[in-house]
């Protein structure tokens, strides 16, 4: 099996594909998946730098990707959720990464039925960020129409979706993302889209909900919240991101506003629903570019330099 991987931490050129790879047995509940496309999370540049070293304590060699979208290849003699030949999208287990690969081994509760309205790269760029925006605005809160609700770092993977999830639901969204990106998020659904660059955050009002993708400024985003709204601070300031993190642990302190940290694991019924949303059309994946497995270096360099919309996408 080929897969990307890393043997030390520092910056893009670090990953590799390595081939010849033993693929891992599949347990009594566990099912093989071919994979036929896997989206590349922002949020991992920081660990493959070796910033989160000291938190996560993470075994070199590892994978890259959490994400992924293929046909079941095998299923263990316990399996009720698929067969063999069924498209199936997931992501894997909690914590762990190497989705960027021919194949992988998940347990089956980390996998559903994928769309059938759209094809597997692009919703490749959905299960682990859609996910994210679902539980944040319909588990965590339930988004109300009529309720303000900013979105920060809205281009990404998790902000397109929390802007048209967020529209769909009713309330009025604020999105702030570069300034290339505006006139597509107000297509989105965005009420108001700014660029950040050019934009105060004490000019924008107050809101009831603020979905933080960016993770600098942060006691700033929470002064924009009203008496009793909630923050979701779902990025770490890349520069600090340890920093960042003990920031989010003390501020939970603070009653007058909510702090809801989470780390996503999202459960079969969550990974339905989403797919449910994508067929119906409340939710279309944005896919900035589909790249060879062999090009995962420079789909690492395309997000630190910033400027992505929505998700990178490697086929194997």
């Amino acid at each position: 099996m080929r897969a990307a991987r890393y043997d030390r931490y520092g910056g893009p050129e670090v990953l590799d594909v390595v081939d010849g790879l033993a693929t891992p047995p599949v347990g009594d509940t566990d099912v093989r998946v071919r994979v036929s496309a896997a989206a590349v999370g922002g949020g991992e540049a920081p660990i493959r730098a070796g910033r989160l070293r000291h938190v996560l304590r993470q075994r070199l060699p590892a994978g890259t990707g959490v994400d992924f979208v293929g046909t079941v290849a095998e299923a263990g003699p316990s399996v009720t959720r698929a067969n063999v030949g069924d498209l199936v999208w997931g992501v894997l287990p909690h914590g762990t990464f190497g989705a960027v690969a021919e194949s992988v081994v998940v347990p089956q509760d980390r996998v559903a039925a994928a769309p059938r309205s759209v094809p597997p790269q692009e919703a490749a760029a959905l299960p682990a960020s859609g996910t994210t925006a679902l539980h944040a605005l319909t588990r965590r809160v339930r988004l109300r129409p009529g309720q303000r609700l900013l979105v920060r770092g809205a281009a990404g993977g998790v902000g397109v979706v929390a802007v048209q999830l967020g529209a769909a639901l009713g309330a009025r969204v604020t999105a702030l993302a570069g300034a290339d990106h505006l006139s597509w998020l107000r297509g989105l659904g965005a009420h108001e889209a700014f660029d950040y660059r050019g934009t105060r955050l004490d000019d924008l009002g107050r809101f009831d909900v603020v979905v933080d993708l960016v993770g600098t400024r942060m006691s700033q985003v929470r002064g924009r919240l009203d008496r009793g709204g909630a923050l979701f601070p779902l990025a770490l300031d890349p520069g600090r991101p340890i920093r960042a993190a003990l920031w989010v642990l003390a501020s939970g302190l603070d009653r007058r506003t909510r702090l809801i940290a989470f780390s996503n694991d999202p459960s079969p019924r969550e990974l339905e629903e989403l797919a449910a949303l994508v067929d119906e059309g409340t939710i279309a994946p944005m896919v900035d570019s589909v790249l060879a497995m062999d090009d995962i270096a420079l789909a690492h360099r395309m997000l630190e330099r910033g400027g992505v919309r929505g998700k990178v996408v490697v086929t194997p």
